[in-house]
């Protein structure tokens, strides 16, 4: 696996060896010890999930204040723009954002830690999001930070593209209003 470190040193892109051949493709997605010899973390990870979003879907930016969640993300089928914000008070990054293609075709997975807020935004026809988390969902814990917000001013690519998002995530609070972690 190759470590592709990011302007916020904590969050990580990973790009697993692809073996590939005339019938198709073989690669590890996730492997714990060589994901601790990697990152540098050791997690266990106790949920997986599998979105399915149409294109101009924008699901985030999502955290929970309590039971941080620390997610390993993916696209197996089409593309999504992928963002992280550091929501830790503490951090040298607190309010800066990153943001990374993720795809069927580049099969890169990007590690955010607990401490993020996260969100991505689907650029194909469609595409399945999938991610492993450290945590629980605990919906009375889930906090939203508005995807527009001009504090910490997002680059998403969709211009042109109408954009999809749900009740809760129309209703996200400015960064200034959000709960963030020590």
């Amino acid at each position: 696996m190759k470590v592709v470190a990011t302007p916020i040193s904590d969050l990580l892109i990973l790009e697993p060896h692809v073996f590939g051949d005339a019938r198709g493709f073989f690669l590890e997605s996730f492997n714990a010890r060589v994901f601790a010899e990697a990152t540098g973390a050791k997690v266990d990870f106790v949920q997986d999930n599998h979105s399915r979003s149409q294109q101009g879907v924008l699901r985030g930016l999502h955290y929970q204040i309590r039971q941080p969640q620390g997610k390993l993300v993916r696209v197996v089928a089409g593309r999504v723009f992928d963002v992280a914000v550091d929501m830790r008070r503490s951090s040298a990054h607190f309010g800066q954002w990153f943001g990374v293609e993720l795809s069927a075709e580049n099969n890169r997975q990007f590690w955010i830690p607990p401490g993020f807020a996260h969100g991505f935004v689907v650029l194909s026809e469609t595409a399945d999001f999938l991610y492993k988390a450290t945590d629980y969902y605990a919906p009375e814990h889930e906090r939203c930070l508005r995807w527009d917000d001009p504090h910490v001013g997002v680059q998403w690519p969709c211009e042109g593209l109408p954009l999809l998002l749900s009740a809760k995530d129309q209703a996200g609070l400015s960064f200034g209003e959000c709960e963030t972690y020590s």
